[in-house]
């Protein structure tokens, strides 16, 4: 397997590079649950937020994909910032208001050249105090973006379902993990061992010790977990 990572600091940002077959997947770790990715000539802005980064110095984006209504997620006022015309934003029909493409859960599409799979991302087990989740199930997804020979999968803000554990081949993944929204160290490494990222980034986790989860993978030796400023 041809996948190697760099190391560097932009600003204030770290970012990775991932080599695929047609070239490197730089990523930029914005914080929370804000990503960037570039390749291939193309920019992917993930659940861009504006209290996290000044989007108007970022560059511009030929993809936005939105995992789900909340405002630190959908925040209108960041996405006007790296939005031009021929910007295509996809979110889940709940969010459809802002989308270019509404992709439910399970839809697959091919956007600016990336093959877009929308995931499940739903709660299991933490409720609201009136019963209701917080992220009901067809509300939310995630997405897996392939990048010529590697599969990234962003998994919004989610606990570790069924449609999660049964994803194969994924070189690279984000798992939310930020009690009481979303997983405890416990269920992403519950997680990752199921489907095995050959690597995996812990993000949106607030103030959850990291180190829990390296630990719990530390005997699965497929599975390499990079922690990043994802806080």
């Amino acid at each position: 397997m041809a996948l190697t990572s760099a190391f560097s600091i932009a600003g204030s940002f770290e970012k990775d590079v991932i080599e695929t077959a047609s070239g490197g997947l730089e990523i930029t770790f914005i914080g929370h649950s804000s990503l960037m990715m570039q390749h291939g000539g193309k920019v992917i802005h993930i659940d861009p937020y504006g209290m996290l980064a000044d989007y108007g110095k970022l560059p511009k984006a030929d993809l936005v994909l939105i995992t789900h209504e909340h405002g630190d997620h959908l925040d209108p006022g960041a996405l006007a910032k790296i939005r031009t015309p021929n910007t295509i934003v996809v979110a889940h029909a709940a969010s459809a208001n802002i989308a270019g493409v509404a992709m439910k859960n399970g839809d697959v599409q091919t956007i600016v050249g990336f093959r877009i799979e929308a995931v499940p991302a739903y709660n299991l087990v933490n409720m609201r105090a009136n019963g209701q989740p917080y992220h009901p199930k067809g509300n939310g997804n995630g997405y897996v973006i392939t990048f010529a020979d590697k599969r990234v999968y962003v998994a919004g803000d989610t606990e570790n379902t069924p449609e999660m554990k049964a994803l194969k081949n994924i070189d690279c993944a984000f798992l939310p993990m930020n009690l009481p929204y979303t997983m405890s160290p416990e269920m992403a490494a519950d997680a990752a061992k199921a489907f095995k990222p050959k690597i995996l980034y812990p993000y949106h986790f607030g103030d959850t010790d990291t180190t829990r989860l390296v630990t719990l993978l530390k005997d699965s030796p497929g599975i390499e977990v990079r922690i990043r400023r994802m806080k």
